[in-house]
């Protein structure tokens, strides 16, 4: 009995080292959310708790006074009936654990520079609407109550309104996007609070984001530079869009010197059409037709689209 025992517990014991101790989590009254939007290439997010009104009141002035602008999120230690965010005062904006804002590259919050990074964001509310929006080092703190204004990162004035109806749970949105912005929104009971975030040359950015791929692009890779291409030629960025149409070319060359067939054809007539290089591509096109009709597997679909682009680019110009 004894041996069966002991045997027992170095299997426990063993089974213990194995299987690697996971974090405690229970259900919480402030579920837990997240939003995020990509601008350009740069990704944006808050992490977040989202607390319920439920009945509270949840703006509004401290019972008593209080110097400063010390946080007062500490429900352990809130007065009955006082108000959830007090004017004036550093608030988590959110439960729980901190809330998160997040971005990979240097962004403009509000016309304000904030570099990449990962931070706490806290707001100051006030009675006239001019709050305080607060990018703090501390992104991993309980809520704010450690909130140290020294390790600030930015902070940025807010414009809050007032809605007419209430939001029961605490919401963050990020909407009205654009190419290089969008607009991040915290919404909780009626106060309707939105910052600006801008990403400064996005165009530029995404250039040298698709110089590094396609100098890295397989050598029969043609796909990657031709979508290059077309952003850079859509950007009006025609030395680099020359460039990647080269690059494209050069890759269903080398396609075209293991096998010269329809499909590889194609491609080299493709690259040449979107290059605006029609008299190039008509017989690079014409060619790829006579293959495709001598295989079997190439489906006639396949054909009369290449077809009908090579009709188009012989087409008269509209006003010739």
């Amino acid at each position: 009995m004894k041996i069966r025992v002991l045997i027992f517990a170095l299997i426990v014991c063993s089974s213990s080292v194995l299987v690697p101790a996971q974090r405690l989590q229970v259900p919480q009254v402030s579920q837990k959310a997240s939003v995020m939007q990509r601008i350009g290439l740069t990704d944006v997010s808050v992490t977040y708790s989202r607390p319920a009104v439920r009945g509270r009141k949840v703006y509004g002035d401290w019972p008593t006074s209080v110097a400063g602008e010390a946080t007062l999120d500490d429900q352990n230690k809130r007065p009955k009936d006082a108000v959830l965010v007090p004017w004036g005062h550093v608030w988590r904006a959110g439960a729980n654990e901190a809330t998160v804002f997040a971005t990979n590259d240097d962004v403009l919050i509000n016309g304000k520079s904030l570099p990449a990074g990962r931070y706490e964001l806290a707001a100051i509310p006030t009675k006239d609407g001019d709050w305080t929006i607060i990018f703090n080092k501390d992104a991993d703190q309980w809520g704010a109550f450690n909130y140290d204004a020294g390790k600030d990162v930015l902070r940025v004035p807010a414009k809050a309104s007032w809605a007419n109806d209430s939001a029961e749970f605490l919401t963050y949105s990020i909407d009205n996007v654009t190419e290089d912005s969008a607009v991040v929104t915290l919404r909780w009971e009626k106060a309707v609070v939105p910052f600006t975030v801008k990403v400064p040359d996005v165009s530029a950015k995404a250039m040298q984001h698709l110089r590094d791929v396609v100098a890295a692009a397989k050598p029969d890779d043609f796909q990657t530079p031709g979508a290059a291409a077309t952003y850079a030629k859509g950007i009006k960025m025609m030395d680099d869009a020359n460039k990647f149409y080269q690059a494209a070319l050069n890759a269903t060359e080398v396609r075209l010197k293991t096998k010269e067939d329809f499909a590889n054809l194609r491609s080299k007539a493709s690259v040449l059409f979107a290059w605006g290089k029609n008299d190039e591509a008509i017989p690079v096109a014409e060619k790829a037709i006579a293959a495709g009709k001598a295989d079997p597997n190439v489906k006639p679909t396949d054909i009369a689209a290449l077809e009908k682009r090579i009709a188009d680019a012989k087409a008269p110009k509209s006003g010739n």
